[in-house]
């Protein structure tokens, strides 16, 4: 890890902590929840690099919802020792150990489970129900991209792999997902960040595919990365250091140096320039933030007719219903990008999406089926092309 994420690591209980006299997500990405904050943004001059184009961008969700209670994901966190907490101590599946919550550690947790990874995932999730905090409640975020070229050549790629290895497996079968990369159709997998609803349920796609390479954030820690390895990872693991990577032509990495809750660092989300449509950006949980996302892609990136077209995915407001009246402020900021489609879910928060569509911007709404609970959302199962 390089010196400047070293340093900035030291910083992240000052700006977590700083982050959370806002309220329960103020750790969460800061920079979006402030008053009039496209004022507080630099002027600064637009770098506009290209990157290519793609004809269209289509995205499956395969799991939006990371967990089924508010409440009890709360509760196990606050009797951990708060927003600050480890992700890894907290207890949770598959690192419960069955000592209660804040008492687990990566090395107790997987040490029942090691063996059994990633090739008999319904045994070692068996012995989490008796382990971790509230077996139940996991269930995870993925989404499946499949970009076209403008040579009509398409291409997969997986967005994070969920947590629950019952529930992902079964979301994984459901959409095709375990065929997809045992076939070697599924050419890249993109874990967006570390936090648990994204990550853990890894070595459910090891087992379809231990071979697919794998792009991740450089803020990963040593135990995140040893859990890519003890999930049974076989291939080539790419860690993104630059701010911007070239996935394919007109599709790019943009990552951003962010402290996050459970002691979680950084995320990365994409930029897709659609011929003849504009911008897309796809986010895994945008702890970055809405508004700092739109306005690096504004400044870095070239793409057609200067405009945004569409948004996908977690946008992180108000994940935890917990609305206040700041968060108004960043509904209506949004509309400054006159997006011609958003498809949001996830950590967008019931009630954000709600707004949204009271407010007229272009909602694609979904199903509502396979557990998830608003049509407001893009569900699981529901897809959106751009």
């Amino acid at each position: 890890m390089d010196d400047k994420i070293t340093a900035s690591r030291r910083d992240f209980v000052k700006g977590a902590a700083t982050g959370a006299v806002g309220g329960l997500l103020g750790g969460m990405g800061l920079y979006s929840y402030t008053k009039n904050a496209y004022d507080r943004l630099p002027k600064v001059a637009r770098e506009q690099q290209e990157f290519g184009a793609v004809r269209s961008v289509k995205v499956t969700a395969i799991s939006e919802t990371s967990w089924f209670n508010n409440a009890h994901l709360m509760e196990d966190i606050q009797k951990s020792g708060g927003l600050l907490v480890d992700q890894y101590t907290i207890g949770w599946g598959p690192f419960g150990n069955g000592k209660g919550p804040g008492k687990s550690s990566y090395a107790e947790g997987i040490a029942p489970i090691k063996a059994m990874l990633p090739n008999d995932l319904e045994a070692a999730w068996e012995i989490q129900t008796k382990k971790a905090l509230h077996p139940e409640n996991p269930g995870g975020f993925s989404s499946l991209l499949e970009v076209e070229d403008l040579d009509g050549s398409k291409h997969k790629y997986l967005l994070d792999v969920g947590w629950s290895y019952a529930w992902m497996d079964q979301a994984f079968k459901r959409e095709g997902i375990d065929e997809m990369l045992k076939t070697g159709e599924i050419e890249q997998l993109i874990l967006t960040h570390e936090h648990f609803d994204h990550f853990f349920g890894l070595p459910v796609a090891m087992k379809a595919n231990p071979k697919v390479p794998t792009i991740i954030h450089n803020g990963f820690y040593k135990e995140g990365l040893q859990y890519i390895k003890d999930s049974g990872y076989q291939g080539e693991l790419k860690i993104a250091d630059k701010e911007m990577t070239l996935i394919r032509p007109g599709m790019m990495l943009i990552k951003f140096d962010v402290p996050i809750i459970c002691r979680v660092y950084g995320e990365t989300s994409l930029a897709f320039n659609v011929k003849d449509k504009g911008l897309v950006l796809i986010s895994g949980c945008n702890h970055q933030g809405i508004l700092q996302m739109t306005s690096t892609a504004y400044k870095k990136l070239k793409y057609d007719n200067d405009r945004f077209h569409g948004l996908y995915g977690g946008l992180h407001i108000s994940p935890f219903e917990d609305w206040d009246p700041k968060y108004d402020d960043l509904v209506i900021s949004l509309g400054k990008w006159d997006f011609e489609k958003v498809g949001c879910n996830h950590c967008t928060g019931h009630l954000t999406a709600k707004k949204f569509v009271e407010r007229g911007y272009p909602v694609v709404r979904g199903t509502a089926r396979f557990r998830s609970s608003s049509p407001d959302y893009l569900g699981n199962g529901d897809t959106i092309t751009f």
